[in-house]
């Protein structure tokens, strides 16, 4: 009987085969294992892997390192046994991935069982389930690694333990097995002593065993610690615990005590609990189970009625009585739940408004991770930029393109259609006990397609305007904020400053209270101030606040901004010199966010010099650094920022500097994705001076460095339009091409090659320009099913390049014009356009393009029955993708050739053909064209009656399909599959 690999984290980091331990090696080699596993069966790109065993900042030399580590954990796993070869290290594009029955390690084998614990209907199996996850648990996780991504990963691990025990005590009593949990929980109270839930539990288990008097001397002493520490009461459902072991409510009187089945006593083997797991599903890794909150406000104050507003809405959507939801904050006077919020509607929707630096954000956050173990499938988070002064709202195909890819959706099982990608959103979430925030949100419009169709979802919105058509369309709640009166304001200055200085100078603090006009954002700041100079007299603090003058124009919101401003103003004379300037620059930074580098670029200095002054913004609350590394600003300190008088006076130069540095940058990157070979391809001047490109090293980290600097990529673009920098517009809109594409998102994909023809026929030059951006709008119209436009685009950009002798640009733009025709069902017309731009592509010399439009002729030819021509014409384009090395378009073109020998007969021939393309496939990772390649291999095998394997292709062709979500591709499946 082979022995089970098994791997372990959850302690030290173990291999196991069967009942021994494998030599892993040194600690650092161990860790290298260990960020492997935490992403089993997923690449890990080779900086990342640097990042989390070396930390933030990796010795220059660590690749080989690294290298040498990975050389040797692939002769450990190859050679501890023969069933330990599952477990292997591949290299892939990008990085590296452990290939590894997910199941066999400790860590996810622990949030499996959890996950079935949390979705079983019976206690005693549930309990089971809870008992067998933790005794998983060895010591401390990733024990004796000290790096900050392992020990970041282990605080949210040891987080995943508490709430997994938790869940195992309430089940336990629900079960009556309070005498047995008695000591535990007394233990745990100690190490969390501001937890409301586990106080909740050791109450109750007190009471059951007769102790009421130290169940309630428990509540005093949780009540006065909240107090203490956090400024707080405790939550409804602790106070309502409390009254009701004040009056000896039977309904906390224990069930019967349930039997434990056998299993359940006895301590079951790792082999046990691994197989136990093991089923044909378990094969593919699970989705991800998203955690995008962001993190939750330190300093939360007020807002206690509103709290138990959302509350109360919670519990209506899942029947029960706003006791039963835990979240901070006392009982509202209101007995009544947010108007429309409805038992049973479609989505309980809490639409959160007010004005800029209300507190929105804050207060949702807030709920959210109060509440955050309520939705088991995870939470979700997107900020819809509805009122980002420096970028447009987010388009809402694109939010929710970003909700499919936290959710586990590949890129390519994504439609181009944003009605259908909404659809899949949908479906995905269909059932799942989700949280969505949705911060920020311009209107009901923007809101409405990030709906899910499920009522077990909870959404929460986030938005200055008041979202009226939700309430109307959905029955949302609409809960508005309005400014903090003056106790509240007292009570966060109080929070932030002490009692004691609070105390010494009551008058200052009224001034302040009263300079910040209620605002928390305004208040927040003044707190800062006022604590970075713990020495200084707060009198000093309250009357710069009362001499700052001025307004705000951008902003209407009426009486707050004069002194909202002067807040801002008294917090940035502050500052240090170099803040200050850094501070002013942020303000006409393009883009909703900032990266260290493009920083450094803005100011004209390097990474190591702006991370001090970023350090010092952020201490006083002028920059948020929301994501490790990446810098935002509240919109209303941006405004303000941007200001004469606080930016420079010369914006042109930093903003050439940044502006060069996303151009360069992107520049860089894309020709990680897209090799030397891309049409158009620009000639940069060098960049500016003090301007530090940034190089991703593979194609991972490029497609990386994409998804996170989109944003301000366009930005920069609107930038470089609005400064008269004419080529940069549309040298940025090539850059994206690739980009764009690959992760179909066609809104940016035409919005960006209208600027650059925006800025093309301003330009007074080479005609270039013009005729690219043409070109490619009509492409993007074309994508969008616009055929007609499309084609009266590409039609202007093939004069221009007739006109100007461009014979590349006449093959390209003649190639997109067939590809046109083809989409409209027209091959005899496509393979006019496709067979000239052969013929231009032979005469520029460029093997790449002439192949693939040989490819592309060969195609057309067989769509049209011309199989020989066909045949000639594919047959030559493998022999130059072959010398040429592009093992994408050799395994495009080995596709085609299978079709036409299938289609003439050849059948051999074309099974050969189609193995060796899948091969191809399979190796880049391409599981898109595989899918079609296996459909059209079974369809060569049912004709040489080869019917059994016909129908295990097919079947591997319909796992694919229904992966991406190609619902045409699985329809054609099962009609075949009967």
């Amino acid at each position: 009987m082979a022995q089970v690999a098994w791997f372990a984290v959850l302690g030290d980091i173990e291999m196991r085969v069967g009942e021994e331990r494998v030599d892993l090696g040194h600690a650092r080699q161990r860790s290298v294992l260990a960020a492997l596993l935490v992403d089993a069966n997923r690449v890990v790109p080779v900086d990342r892997l640097g990042e989390r065993v070396w930390g933030e900042e990796p010795p220059a030399r660590f690749r080989g390192t690294l290298y040498s580590y990975l050389s040797r954990l692939r002769s450990v796993l190859g050679g501890a046994d023969d069933s330990a070869a599952a477990a292997r290290i591949d290299k892939e594009p990008g990085g590296y991935r452990l290939a590894v029955d997910a199941a066999a390690v400790d860590l996810n084998l622990f949030r499996d069982l959890v996950a079935r614990a949390r979705a079983a209907q019976d206690d005693a199996i549930a309990l089971d389930l809870c008992d067998r996850a933790l005794t998983l648990w060895r010591g401390e996780p990733f024990a004796a690694v000290d790096t900050p991504w392992f020990n970041a990963l282990r605080d949210t691990v040891q987080r995943e333990r508490l709430s997994a025990e938790l869940d195992r005590n309430d089940i336990a009593l629900r079960l009556g097995e309070h005498a047995q949990l008695l000591a535990a929980l007394h233990g745990t109270a100690r190490e969390h002593p501001l937890d409301e839930r586990l106080a909740g539990q050791l109450m109750l288990a007190l009471y059951r065993c007769g102790r009421t008097a130290d169940a309630l001397d428990h509540y005093e002493r949780t009540r006065a610690r909240l107090a203490d520490d956090l400024g707080i009461d405790p939550a409804p459902p602790l106070r309502h615990l409390h009254q009701r072991i004040l009056t000896a409510d039977p309904s906390l009187d224990p069930r019967p005590l349930a039997a434990r089945t056998p299993a359940a006593a006895t301590e079951t083997s790792v082999a046990e609990t691994t197989s136990a797991l093991r089923t044909p599903a378990a094969k593919a890794p699970a989705p991800p189970v998203p955690r995008q909150l962001p993190a939750p406000p330190a300093a939360f104050t007020g807002r206690l009625d509103e709290l138990a507003e959302l509350d109360r809405a919670l519990a209506e959507c899942a029947g029960g009585d706003a006791t039963g939801v835990r979240a901070g904050g006392r009982v509202s006077d209101r007995a009544v739940a947010p108007a429309g919020v409805q038992t049973g509607g479609t989505v309980v929707i809490s639409a959160i408004g007010g004005t800029g630096g209300i507190g929105k954000s804050w207060l949702a956050l807030r709920w959210a991770h109060h509440n955050a173990d309520r939705f088991p499938d995870g939470h979700l988070y997107v900020n819809l930029r509805g009122f980002d002064p420096s970028s447009p709202p987010l388009p809402p195909d694109a939010a929710v393109r970003q909700l499919l890819e936290a959710l586990g959706v590949d890129r390519d099982a994504v439609p181009g259609d944003p009605e259908a990608t909404i659809a899949l959103y949908r479906s995905v979430v269909a059932g799942k006990r989700l949280l969505v925030v949705l911060d920020d949100a311009r209107d009901a419009d923007q809101v409405d397609p990030l709906l899910p169709g499920t009522s077990s979802c909870t959404v929460l919105v986030t938005s200055r305007n008041r979202l009226l058509p939700l309430a109307a369309r959905h029955g949302a709640g609409l809960l508005h904020l309005d400014v903090f009166d003056e106790a509240d304001a007292h009570a966060l200055l109080l929070r932030h400053l002490g009692e004691r200085r609070v105390a010494a100078e009551p008058e200052a603090v009224a001034l302040i209270v009263e300079c910040c006009a209620g605002l928390p954002l305004a208040l927040g700041i003044a707190a800062a101030r006022a604590v970075s100079h713990p020495g200084f007299p707060l009198s000093v603090l309250a009357g710069e606040l009362r001499e700052a003058t001025g307004r705000l124009d951008a902003l209407d919101i009426g009486g707050l901004t004069a002194n909202l401003r002067g807040a801002f103003a008294a917090s940035r004379r502050a500052l240090t010199e170099p803040a200050r300037q850094l501070f002013g620059l942020l303000g006409i930074a393009p883009g909703p966010d900032i990266s260290l580098d493009a920083a450094a670029s803005l100011a004209g200095g390097t990474v190591a010099s702006v991370r001090k002054p970023l350090a010092e913004l952020e201490a006083a609350h002028l920059v948020d650094q929301w994501s490790p590394g990446r810098y935002r600003m509240h919109d209303l300190v941006r405004l303000y920022a941007a200001e004469p008088g606080v930016a420079p006076e010369d914006r042109t130069a930093p903003l050439t500097r940044v502006t060069d540095f996303y151009l360069h940058s992107a520049f860089a990157a894309n020709r990680q994705l897209d090799g030397p070979d891309t049409p158009f391809r620009p000639t940069l001047p060098a960049p500016a001076e003090g301007c530090l490109p940034r190089e991703p090293t593979d194609g991972r980290a490029a497609l990386d460095w994409f998804t996170a600097e989109h944003a301000c990529l366009v930005a920069a673009q609107r930038t470089a339009l609005a400064e008269g920098r004419l080529p940069v517009v549309w040298q940025l809109a090539w850059t994206l091409i690739s980009f764009h594409l690959g992760g179909h998102q066609l809104r940016d994909y035409e919005g960006v090659w209208r600027n650059a023809l925006t800025a093309a026929d301003r330009y007074v030059g080479e005609a270039g320009p013009r005729t690219l951006a043409t070109w490619r709008l009509g492409h993007a119209r074309a994508l969008e099913g616009r055929s007609a436009e499309a084609l009266e685009h590409l039609d202007v950009a093939l004069a221009l390049a007739e006109e100007s002798g461009d014979t590349a640009g006449q093959a390209h733009i003649s190639r997109t014009i067939a590809w046109v025709w083809e989409r409209k069902g027209d091959c005899p017309r496509a393979l006019d356009h496709a067979a000239r731009a052969l013929a231009l592509y032979a005469s520029v010399g460029n093997t790449t393009w002439e192949a693939n439009q040989l490819n592309a002729v060969g195609w057309l030819c067989a769509q049209l029955g011309r199989y020989e021509e066909a045949l000639s014409h594919c047959e030559q384009a493998l022999d130059l993708f072959r010398g040429a090395a592009h093992p994408g378009a050799e395994a495009s073109t080995l596709d085609s050739l299978g079709y036409i020998n299938h289609h003439t007969g050849r059948w051999e021939r074309a099974v050969a053909y189609y193995e060796e393309a899948l091969d191809l496939f399979t190796s880049l990772g391409d599981t898109y064209d595989q899918a079609d390649t296996l459909a059209n291999l079974a369809d060569t095998q049912d004709a040489m009656g080869r019917a059994d394997l016909a129908r295990a292709t097919r079947l591997r062709a319909l796992d694919l399909y229904r992966a991406q979500n190609r619902e045409a591709g699985v329809d054609r499946m099962r009609e075949h599959l009967g």
